[in-house]
């Protein structure tokens, strides 16, 4: 079974995700306390992102045998599902990166990661039956404009977006946006806020007691939002 999200691939630079996650890197990569990120050469943005199991021959077959077709890699198995890179590999257990800066204002880890999709049923039949992910929750918001699936991913959500307005189409889905968790959200942002990038104010976000601000520049084109307030799962 898939027990977390191990990795995120992101075009860009490493030292900019320094700078935003207050951590020093090591081998080219970063790790917080429950997702790691690799780096390459290419469009900037989120890439690819890669689930870990116990068992990676067990695992590859089960999708296998759910129509998902596999192709082994140096590091695992490769997949895809309607326009989004997967990967699958044995979890590795690292640490987190050491912290550049305060604990409070530093990034503990991945609240969530956002994937766009223009026909939420085909998600759920996706990460749902063919992946095995827990359904938490799926909610439509009118003042939202969108159709919201949560996906409980280890200790993190694989939030699914469906924008109301665009309606039901056959198009592919895409890797969108980051929400890091961090333990003080005014800190964290009087850190961003001083290296240089355009934060704004906290504000009171979605979930009762948290608060959230959007990092505008210095993630090398990934929509992103710090939160505060919440625990783990």
């Amino acid at each position: 079974m898939i027990t977390a999200l191990d990795h995120l691939v992101i075009g860009g630079s490493v030292a900019a995700y320094e700078t935003l996650l207050g951590r020093r890197a090591s081998d080219g990569g970063l790790r917080t306390g429950n997702v790691g990120l690799r780096f390459e050469d290419g469009p900037a943005g989120l890439h690819s992102m890669t689930f870990a199991t116990t068992d990676l021959d067990k695992e590859a077959n089960l999708l296998e045998r759910r129509a998902v077709k596999t192709k082994r890699t140096d590091d695992g198995v490769a997949f895809s599902g309607h326009g989004v890179a997967f990967g699958l590999s044995v979890g590795t257990g690292e640490a987190a990166s050491p912290l550049a800066s305060e604990d409070a204002a530093a990034v503990v880890g991945l609240d969530h990661v956002v994937v766009r999709t223009p026909n939420p049923e085909r998600a759920i039949a996706f990460y749902a039956g063919r992946l095995g992910l827990d359904l938490r929750l799926d909610r439509s918001n009118p003042q939202w404009g969108a159709r919201l699936l949560f996906f409980r991913c280890g200790d993190l959500v694989v939030e699914i977006a469906h924008d109301l307005k665009k309606g039901i189409s056959d198009g592919p889905d895409h890797l969108w946006g980051l929400s890091w968790r961090v333990p003080d959200i005014a800190a964290a942002a009087a850190r961003l806020k001083t290296a240089g990038l355009d934060v704004s104010e906290p504000r009171d976000g979605r979930r009762p007691g948290s608060q959230v601000c959007t990092v505008k520049n210095g993630t090398e084109g990934v929509p992103t939002i710090l939160i505060g307030g919440v625990g783990r799962w």
